[in-house]
């Protein structure tokens, strides 16, 4: 079975409704399209640091969460940025 791998640029917060919705369309599509996801939330403050190209080279797509304002806005912008120069598939919500 194939593995998606999904980097999600934002802050998880279990109580956040939109956190939740989040994740569990991602396994509602992976359901559907018979694949297996594994996302993984990235804390924007991690993505500040300029080892951010390791940290997200490993992922099939990135997915900026809702939920703003995130601890980093920086860290938000650089993982966008990371995405968009490195031909990665990309949503923003």
């Amino acid at each position: 079975m194939t593995t998606l791998r999904i980097g999600i640029i934002g802050d998880f917060d279990s109580q956040s409704y939109t956190h939740q919705a989040t994740n569990a369309a991602l396994q509602h599509a992976a359901a559907a399209l018979s694949i297996h996801v594994e996302p993984t939330w990235l804390p924007t403050l991690q993505l500040e640091p300029l080892d951010r190209v390791q940290r997200l080279q490993h992922y099939d797509a990135l997915w900026a969460a809702p939920g703003s304002p995130y601890r980093s806005l920086e860290g938000a912008v650089q993982g966008i940025r990371f995405a968009r120069e490195h031909d990665r598939p990309f949503f923003g919500t």
